[in-house]
């Protein structure tokens, strides 16, 4: 016998699926509300998750596992989203400020090979023409940062990117860009909240199948792309030390190779070996369990082709292109090659922005370089040598694309922004550019990227960095670490003496509020604890600086074992 409980779920399920245009989807609920209606326990739990609460749309968009309900990615919540976007954008053309015409605000489109990127990036397409905006849908499968670009190149109002990024395969996602005044920047605060409302109200009094559309949307011509691809171009041509540089690709069944191929090309550097098993998008991602290049095992099939090809570096980009891997040969690494960190690219990146614009004659007085807060403290010391402002952020780059004056801006999870007067985004393509622009003036002066790490540390400080990453299956298990941390914050992480606790919730200086922990420590260590805001994980990032690489490399192996004590610790109360 069916319970109040099951049949209001399964009535939920029900309206749902009258108003879903996505056979597969609808074929999902029937299945599970006739094992419902049958007394299975297991299907009334997996109604309930997928109808107990919606997908939040936040500063991040929407991102989730594809299937039918409320608390998934489909062609229903997308549609409602798109028309709440649409709302937002005609209520608030004149703030947003882009444009320079009379017509209808602007909104531009793009998708990359995820699984229903394409159906997505149509529905909002045809919603957002049918409420009588313009819409210009980028012309095929691309990476994000040329929706970025194009947000801002086609002066839009808007931009949609549907994309997961490295999110695992059966995930998709729905990043909303704003033009104007906003410069092609992601959504922040106030914005994401009225496009929320917005989104809520379609969902409260109207079904999607009603929603009126239309085919009158543009397809973007080559113009667009080739603009991206000249304008990257330029971040570092290649210089005399390109000449026979031997180096390897992956796209991890990503996007990213036919653009970056074209810039390569138009930027004179040779072609590299490419990973082919990887090269082609593929949003199953066949050859690795997890699509990211920071995650174990991802970038073996890179290494074993480096080997192969004798090559002096492994770049990779992530699914979307908008993150940056790289990897140098070491003997003692395992498998002879070792990925560089976030921090250690960032650094290098972000040392070569500061040399050009202080070499600018006509360079801003407030230009700035900026990082997340979690990102290595190496970079201020880079912005003061060359006397530069500094700016730490929130995690994100809705808010390091955001910093005053900024010239250069990155975060350690592989997020570099290279170029922010074209892309005010992360940009693994043009940021894939410019770290061959350093192995190429290197290579010009018979020294390798490794070198060029060296020199770093002997001129700026030995600064090492660990992250610990817990992921759960209960997100409570994060919200309890976290109230704990808050209650009772530690003395000492292993043998280091705490000596500032700080947490952000309510903001602190120039920085708005967010869910996150900074400790002080002594001997210029500190540790963050914050919860990823894309996956169900608690990270911890520890940074501290030593007296030489050696020093600084055992300081934090042993931060990281008392953090990983204090976890055990609290998790076992």
């Amino acid at each position: 016998m069916t319970t109040p409980a099951e049949a209001g779920v399964i009535a939920l399920a029900r309206a749902w699926r009258a108003q879903d245009p996505d056979d597969e989807t609808r074929a999902e609920l029937d299945a599970l509300i006739a094992r419902a209606e049958a007394g299975d326990d297991e299907a009334d739990a997996e109604l309930h998750d997928r109808f107990s609460e919606r997908l939040a749309f936040g500063t991040a968009g929407l991102r989730g596992e594809l299937g039918a309900g409320s608390n998934r990615m489909n062609r229903v919540l997308v549609s409602q989203a798109a028309a709440g976007l649409g709302a937002y954008v005609r209520a608030q053309a004149d703030e947003i400020g882009a444009g320079t015409g009379a017509g209808a605000p602007l909104v531009v489109i793009g998708y990359d090979g995820r699984r229903n990127s394409d159906v997505f990036a149509r529905d909002s397409a045809e919603i957002m023409a049918g409420m009588g905006l313009r819409v210009v849908v980028l012309p095929r499968l691309l990476p994000t940062p040329v929706l970025a670009f194009a947000v801002r190149h086609l002066d839009a109002h808007a931009g949609v990117m549907v994309t997961a990024s490295h999110n695992p395969p059966n995930d998709n996602g729905y990043k909303v860009y704003l033009g104007g005044v906003h410069a092609g920047s992601q959504i922040v605060a106030p914005a994401d909240a009225l496009i929320a409302a917005e989104i809520q109200r379609v969902a409260d009094t109207l079904r999607v199948d009603e929603l009126p559309r239309s085919d009158g949307w543009e397809l973007a011509d080559e113009s667009v792309v080739d603009a991206y691809v000249a304008a990257t171009a330029r971040v570092a041509p290649a210089g005399p030390g390109a000449a026979g540089l031997r180096w390897v690709f992956t796209a991890m069944h990503g996007v990213g190779w036919e653009t970056l191929s074209k810039i390569l090309a138009t930027a004179g550097y040779p072609a590299p070996v490419l990973v082919e098993q990887q090269t082609a998008p593929d949003g199953r991602f066949p050859t690795v369990a997890f699509p990211n290049p920071e995650e174990p095992g991802a970038m073996d099939l890179a290494f074993e082709t480096a080997r192969a090809a004798g090559a002096e570096l492994v770049i990779a980009n992530d699914p979307d292109a908008d993150r940056l891997a790289v990897a140098l040969p070491d003997p003692a690494a395992a498998g002879g090659w070792r990925r560089l960190t976030g921090n250690q690219i960032g650094l290098l990146l972000g040392w070569r922005a500061a040399r050009e614009v202080a070499a600018d004659p006509q360079r801003e007085p407030a230009a700035s370089l900026a990082c997340s807060l979690v990102s290595s403290p190496g970079l201020e010391a880079v912005a003061r040598h060359y006397g530069l402002d500094f700016h730490a952020t929130l995690t994100g780059f809705k808010w390091i694309s955001r910093a005053p004056g900024i010239v250069y801006g990155f975060e350690e999870a592989l997020g570099y922004l290279v170029n922010p007067g074209t892309v005010r985004d992360k940009d693994g393509i043009s940021a894939a550019v410019a770290l061959l622009g350093i192995v190429a003036d290197a290579r010009a002066e018979g020294r390798t990227l490794t070198d060029v790490l060296r020199e770093f540390d002997e001129t700026f400080g030995f600064f090492a960095s660990d992250q610990i990453s817990v992921r759960v299956d209960d997100l409570s298990a994060i919200d309890r670490v976290m109230a704990a941390l808050r209650a009772a914050p530690p003395a000492h992480i292993g043998a280091v003496a705490v000596e500032r606790f700080e947490d952000l919730r309510h903001g602190l200086g120039d920085l708005p509020p967010g869910d996150v922990l900074r400790l002080w420590l002594a001997e210029g260590a500190r540790v963050i604890v914050r919860p990823s805001g894309t996956e169900p994980k608690l990270k911890l990032y520890l940074d501290v600086r030593g007296s030489s690489a050696a020093d600084a490399g055992a300081r934090v192996a042993d931060l990281a074992a008392g953090a990983r004590a204090l976890l055990a610790q609290i998790e076992a109360r």
